[in-house]
C-alpha cells in the first residue's frame, strides 16, 4: 500500500514560480507514456484546439513569432507557448499577442499541482531520481520544469477558445513533452544543426530524425531544407506517414537591402509569386523563418484567409525580443546561443553595414560548444573588442573556463569580468565614437541583459 503527504499549500504566483523553479531537484524527464497518461487525466485539453507544432534547431521561436503575427493579422486568435522566457516566466504563454496573468498563472498551476501525488519521506527514499530507477517509482508521477509549464498551458489556452495554439518544442521532438498532443493540422521544421548532441544525436541527420518525430499523420509538414541528407530523412517520414512535406529553402526569398534599420526582401508564394515585405530588424537570418513560416500558413490556409495585405501586415508587425533586438541606442542583443547560431549572427553582423567599431558581450552555457563558438568569433575579426563575463544561472561557464577560453588567442583583445551588468556597464561607459555593441552567445544573457535594462537606467 503506498502512502502519501499532504502537499503544501499554494496561494500566490510568487509561490507557484518558486515551485516550478525548484522542480529539477526532485523529477527528472518523464517518458512520452507518462506524459499522455497525465494529458489525458487533465481532460485532454489539446483536443480542443487546433494545434501547429514547431521544432528545429534554430529559429523556431521567430517561425513561431511570424505564423503568430500573421494569423493575427488575418483576423485569428493565436495561443502561442514558447520556450525559453527572457525576463519573465509568463512570456511562455501568450494569447493575442499578450502575456497571461498572474492569476490565470496561478490557475493553471493549481490545475495541475491538485492531481499530483507526493509519496511520504520513506516511500521517497526508496524512489531514486535517477531516470533508469524511475520505473520502480511510475505510482508517483511528477512532470519536469518543461512537462509542468506545458500542461498549464494546454489546460490555460482553451480557456481563451484561440483559433489556433501554436506550440514550439523545448528540446528534439520525438520525445518533447509538446509531441504528447492527440492531433496536430501543421508540423513545422526549421534549420537543422548540431546542438543538444548529447541527447539528440551526434550527426544532422539523427538530429533531423529525433526532429521529424514531430510529424503526424493528419498533419501537412513544411520544413527548411537543410541539405540533401536532412532533406531525405524529412521525405522518408512524410512517406512513412501518409502525409505530404513541402521544403522552403534559400530560394524562396530574395534580399533587397538594409532600410533605416529594417530589411527589405521578397518571399516567393505559391498564390501571388514573390510578395515584397518588410523586417524591422538588422537579423539577415530572420528572411529565412519569415519565408518558412509564410510557406506553411499557405499549406494550412490554402489562400483563403492568408492573401497578400495579411502576410505584409503580420511580418512587418512582428516583434521577437532578444533576436537582434535594439534595446539601447546601437545596442543589439541576440540569442545566438550554439555553433550555427552564432555563425548566423556573424553573417548578420558582416552585412549590417555599420562602419564603425564594433564591441561584443559574450557569455556562454556549459553544454554547448563554446570552443567553436569562441573560434567562429574571433575568426571573423569583426570585432574591435570583446568583454567576457559569467551569468548568473547555474548553467553557466566559469569565469576561469572563460579565461582559458580567450588566452588562446593572446592576439585578441578580451577583457573578463565577474558579472554580466559589471561588463554590460563597463562597455557602455567606454564606448568609442560610433561604436557599436552586441551581446550575443545565450539566451540567459539576453534574459539578464533585458532584466538590467528593466529595472536600471543606462
Amino acid at each position: 500500500m503506498r502512502t502519501m503527504m499532504l502537499k503544501t499549500p499554494i496561494t500566490s504566483f510568487e509561490e507557484a514560480q518558486d515551485y516550478i523553479n525548484n522542480i529539477p531537484r526532485f523529477t527528472s524527464k518523464n517518458t512520452m507514456e507518462d506524459t499522455k497518461a497525465f494529458l489525458h487525466r487533465l481532460g485532454d485539453p489539446d483536443r480542443r484546439m487546433r494545434i501547429l507544432h514547431v521544432a528545429g534547431t534554430n529559429g523556431k521561436g521567430s517561425v513561431c513569432a511570424y505564423m503568430n503575427a500573421v494569423l493575427r493579422a488575418a483576423g485569428y486568435r493565436v495561443a502561442l507557448f514558447t520556450s525559453p522566457h527572457l525576463v519573465d516566466i509568463r512570456e511562455r504563454f501568450m494569447v493575442d499577442g499578450e502575456m497571461i496573468s498572474r492569476e490565470e498563472f496561478l490557475r493553471g498551476f493549481l490545475r495541475v499541482y491538485d492531481l499530483l501525488e507526493f509519496p511520504e519521506p520513506a516511500d521517497a527514499e526508496a524512489c531514486p531520481q535517477s531516470a533508469s530507477d524511475a520505473q520502480a517509482c511510475r505510482s508517483f508521477y511528477h512532470p519536469s520544469y518543461f512537462e509542468y509549464l506545458f500542461f498549464m498551458a494546454m489546460v490555460l489556452f482553451p480557456e481563451k477558445n484561440p483559433d489556433f495554439c501554436i506550440l514550439e518544442t523545448g528540446l528534439g521532438g520525438r520525445l518533447d513533452a509538446t509531441n504528447s498532443v492527440s492531433k496536430k493540422e501543421l508540423a513545422v521544421i526549421t534549420h537543422i544543426s548540431l546542438d543538444h548532441v548529447e541527447y539528440l544525436g551526434d550527426t544532422v541527420e539523427k538530429i533531423a530524425e529525433e526532429k521529424a518525430c514531430i510529424m503526424h499523420p493528419e498533419a501537412t509538414a513544411v520544413y527548411w531544407d537543410t541539405g540533401a541528407s536532412v532533406r531525405e530523412v524529412f521525405r522518408r517520414k512524410a512517406a512513412e506517414l501518409g502525409v505530404t512535406a513541402y521544403s522552403v529553402s534559400k530560394k524562396d526569398y530574395r534580399f533587397h537591402g538594409f532600410v533605416n534599420k529594417s530589411i527589405d526582401f521578397s518571399v516567393r508564394t505559391e498564390y501571388y509569386n514573390y510578395i515584397s515585405l518588410t523586417l524591422h530588424t538588422i537579423a539577415s537570418y530572420q528572411m529565412e523563418n519569415a519565408a518558412l513560416a509564410v510557406r506553411a500558413l499557405e499549406v494550412l490556409d490554402g489562400g483563403r484567409t492568408i492573401r497578400e495585405p495579411q502576410i505584409r501586415q503580420g511580418i512587418g508587425d512582428c516583434f521577437w525580443a532578444g533576436r537582434m533586438e535594439e534595446v539601447l541606442p546601437e545596442v543589439y542583443v541576440d540569442g545566438a546561443h550554439n555553433e550555427d547560431g552564432i555563425r548566423v549572427f556573424l553573417e548578420t553582423v558582416a552585412g549590417d553595414g555599420h562602419a564603425g567599431p564594433r564591441a561584443l558581450l559574450f557569455s556562454v552555457v556549459k553544454d554547448k560548444d563554446y570552443e567553436s563558438m569562441a573560434e567562429e568569433l574571433v575568426g571573423s575579426g569583426l570585432f574591435d573588442r570583446v568583454a567576457a563575463a559569467r551569468m548568473q544561472t547555474g548553467r553557466a561557464v566559469s569565469l576561469e573556463t572563460l579565461k582559458r577560453l580567450f588566452e588562446q588567442y593572446p592576439e585578441y583583445r578580451c577583457q573578463m569580468y565577474d558579472s554580466v551588468s559589471e561588463a554590460f556597464r563597463e562597455l557602455l561607459h567606454s564606448r568609442r565614437q560610433n561604436e557599436r555593441v552586441y551581446i550575443a552567445g545565450s539566451l540567459y544573457l539576453a534574459g539578464e541583459i533585458k532584466e538590467l535594462l528593466e529595472y536600471d537606467k543606462f
